[in-house]
């Protein structure tokens, strides 16, 4: 095991769980922080009185099903909720102990990325009802959030397949959600920009405005970064995307150029070789097609994790004692 991994189990996950979220490339310990923060909201005044009032030593089972369809993603992290709601719970034979085995546990009936339809049942959870009515919401407002997030990038790539373009994300995310969100992106068939400020370098419009100029700017920071790091340039003008070529950047990002002009600077940049293109600003899914058709090879899409709307999933119950 990582020393993350040690870290995650020894948080309230079972180990199956972690395996799972690495296999899926996310961070067991950020998957935890997430949980908690989101279960902390839930508990913080205090421990759910209207369950403890009318379900307390009942058992249940239930499964999360889609009200609609769309592309799913975030199990293992509903799977975490529940491995950790126990924690919330105080008391002999509450939802937890020896007696009574975990406060609830669940199981993915599909995989992240599944396509599913109204009515498909996702995951299948089971235990003390009062642990399980205390995770259901926390639980379902990751799966629906993430699903959505798929759901809306697989449209896009859907939108865009044949081209030889890619679907990318943003840095444009909810605070504390950018590893979930963009997982939520690659389930739904995209693939990520970077994940932070130091993984690559963005030379945007205010950086070139302070250095002085594109060239200025590609310079400076080449100077500055390790070697090997991606240096991407935003360009708004095919002047501009000249500029940057002969600086030596080869990652350009195109922003707000109608297609006209997106052309014009494709047959600029493909003189260059090894040259990226980024196509960025003004895209809706109508028009997705008609962009990635000038051969750039990405399109940024920032409303994929700051935009899209929540796929509707929710908890039924299959039977309670």
């Amino acid at each position: 095991m990582t020393a993350g991994t040690d870290i995650a189990t020894s948080a309230g996950l079972r180990a199956e769980t972690v395996r799972e979220l690495e296999a899926a490339g996310l961070d067991a310990p950020d998957v935890v922080r997430a949980v908690r923060s989101a279960l902390d909201e839930d508990f913080r005044y205090g421990p759910d009185v209207t369950s403890a009032a009318t379900v307390a030593g009942r058992t249940v089972a239930a499964d999360v099903v889609a009200r609609e369809a769309g592309v799913v993603a975030g199990l293992q992290v509903a799977l975490a909720v529940l491995d950790l709601i126990e924690d919330y719970f105080d008391g002999p034979g509450d939802v937890r102990g020896a007696e009574n085995g975990p406060g609830a546990t669940g199981s993915a009936l599909v995989t992240d990325g599944t396509r599913v339809r109204a009515g498909d049942a996702v995951l299948r959870v089971s235990g003390h009802a009062v642990a399980v009515l205390g995770a259901e919401r926390t639980m379902l407002n990751f799966l629906t959030h993430l699903s959505g997030i798929a759901a809306a990038t697989r449209e896009w790539a859907d939108a865009v397949a044949g081209t030889g373009a890619v679907i990318r994300d943003t840095r444009k995310t909810l605070p504390g959600l950018r590893a979930l969100e963009k997982y939520a992106v690659r389930c739904g068939g995209g693939e990520n920009h970077r994940m932070g400020l130091g993984d690559a370098a963005l030379v945007k419009d205010n950086h070139v405005a302070a250095a002085g100029g594109v060239t200025a700017a590609v310079r400076a920071v080449r100077a500055h970064a390790a070697q090997g790091l991606v240096i991407e340039v935003e360009c708004d003008s095919v002047d501009q995307v000249r500029e940057a070529l002969a600086a030596g950047a080869r990652f350009i990002l195109l922003d707000n150029m109608p297609v006209p002009v997106l052309l014009e600077a494709v047959a600029v940049a493909r003189e260059y070789d090894g040259v990226r293109l980024e196509a960025s600003g003004g895209l809706r899914l109508g028009n997705a097609r008609e962009v990635a058709a000038t051969g750039v090879d990405y399109l940024a899409v920032g409303g994929l994790t700051h935009s899209s709307s929540a796929l509707d999933l929710g908890l039924d119950y299959q039977g309670a004692q």
